[in-house]
């Protein structure tokens, strides 16, 4: 069975910047693929979001784009970096996007999402991923996305340190092996909903 992944990177940093959500998200890609699983990445910073929670927010909104491709795909990775103990202006965009899908149904009654899995990658250099991770788990299960058991990855720095996770010089193992948890776990989860969706809502 095939299944496919798209990974949105919520930087504020637009490309080609270096960026340490772009790296965590880059090595969930490459989990993903070693179960057999292709995805794409992109950065939200790259793109004209605009401001609203339609689907469709008119002249030169890219969200339309992004959404499809999201549609399209089986996993949804959403990543974020932390400010101030929080996901960034650009995640929450995305959320209030995604709001969208509470009104929009297939033929029998099911949230568009409703077939789909969802994971998060938090980085920073505080704490707060597991304050984001379950802030993004709650926004994602209300549009519909199913969380799989372990589905987020995420590094956090010493409390006020300068140490980004890009300049590390490697992966901490206990990070490495999350990521791989999570791919596994969102693979498993995504292959049982792509062969038995969720009853009819009507």
């Amino acid at each position: 069975m095939s299944l496919t992944a798209l990974a949105l990177n919520c930087t504020l940093k637009p490309s080609p910047s270096d960026s340490s959500s772009d790296l965590l998200l880059q090595q969930t890609l490459a989990a993903l693929k070693e179960q057999g699983v292709n995805g794409e990445l992109l950065r939200v910073a790259d793109y004209n979001i605009k401001p609203g929670v339609t689907s469709d927010e008119g002249k030169d909104d890219d969200w339309p784009m992004i959404r499809q491709k999201m549609l399209d795909a089986d996993i949804f990775i959403l990543g974020t970096p932390v400010w101030l103990g929080h996901p960034s202006s650009l995640c929450q965009r995305v959320l209030e996007r995604l709001d969208a899908l509470l009104g929009e149904t297939d033929d029998q009654g099911r949230m568009l999402s409703y077939a789909k899995v969802a994971g998060v990658a938090v980085v920073g250099n505080e704490d707060g991923a597991h304050h984001i991770v379950a802030q993004l788990y709650q926004g994602l299960n209300d549009v519909g996305f199913t969380v799989p058991a372990n589905s987020c990855t995420y590094w956090v720095g010493e409390a006020m340190g300068s140490t980004d996770f890009k300049d590390l010089p490697s992966t901490p193992d206990k990070v490495v092996q999350t990521t791989r948890v999570m791919a596994q776990n969102c693979v498993h989860l995504a292959g049982l909903l792509k062969q038995h969706q969720y009853p009819a809502q009507k």
